[in-house]
């Protein structure tokens, strides 16, 4: 019952992570004005509004004038209600299942977004970081290579928050001086500073084992499927710019997956 309700609630976070999708990049708020088609800009009703149930309903296509909508939509809503049934299976109905779905509607948001429009919104990555470490008070975390510098009488919230802090700081450092490096080498942007600041999400949520799986992940991702796509579409390689974010999402939804059944429900 638990898991059916989670996947109903998900669906309709997912709805929501559709509208900030859209939003966010373009500066527009996402609680006013209520949803509109963005072809000919008139107000979508409620009935047509129903997470993926509205969409097959309507054939993929606007009541009003019948651009066709992206997939994109049924898609983001349909895979955060699986992650949100996914957690609660796993969890059960208690505060991990709601770390992880939250960490899994962030991570879903990006990869919506950059794969979509390259960027990688503060409002997700920021406000991501600040939620792991939040989190991180609550949820324990393995303690790292960070515990063995902190006194032995501490709380051990605080060994988790230090981890969670630690990982979110070195791999951020991490990915800005690999990006400034390459910018100095080539003379071009090599990596935004919003792939900077996901990943100093990704290690406030998950610490420094998960982050390090999640590089590991998302590169093999990056290299395989970008590389295969570049010579398809006889893409410079040079030059084009892959969703990098996206592959870093899919890597962290993958790891977290990896670590629950490597350890076990914690």
């Amino acid at each position: 019952m638990m898991v059916a309700i989670a996947f109903l609630f998900g669906l309709l976070i997912g709805s929501f992570l559709n509208v900030c999708v859209f939003r966010l990049v373009r500066d527009l708020s996402v609680v006013t004005p209520r949803s509109f088609c963005i072809e000919c800009e008139k107000t979508i009703a409620w009935y047509d509004n129903i997470p993926v149930v509205s969409y097959l309903i309507l054939h993929g296509r606007c009541r009003q004038c019948q651009a066709k909508i992206s997939v994109r939509y049924p898609a983001v809503e349909l895979a955060t209600g699986l992650a949100f049934a996914l957690c609660v299976a796993a969890y059960g109905a208690m505060l991990p299942a709601v770390k992880y779905a939250v960490f899994s509607a962030l991570l879903i948001g990006l990869i919506a977004t950059d794969f979509e429009e390259l960027i990688l919104p503060d409002e997700f990555t920021l406000g991501g970081t600040f939620a792991g470490l939040v989190f991180s008070l609550f949820i324990p975390m393995e303690p790292g290579i960070i515990s063995f510098f902190l006194p032995r009488t501490l709380n051990p919230r605080w060994y988790s928050l230090a981890e969670s802090l630690f990982a979110a700081l070195f791999f951020s450092g991490l990915f800005w001086l690999a990006s400034w490096i390459y910018e100095k080498v080539r003379h071009r942007e090599g990596m935004g500073f919003g792939d900077v600041k996901m990943i100093a999400m990704v290690g406030a949520f998950l610490g420094i084992s998960g982050t390090e799986l999640t590089l590991l992940i998302g590169g093999v991702l990056g290299v395989v499927v970008g590389g295969a796509y570049i010579l398809m579409a006889r893409k410079k390689a040079a030059e084009y710019e892959l969703p990098y974010g996206s592959f870093l999402g899919i890597g962290a939804i993958v790891a977290v997956a990896f670590l629950y059944f490597q350890r076990g429900p914690r």
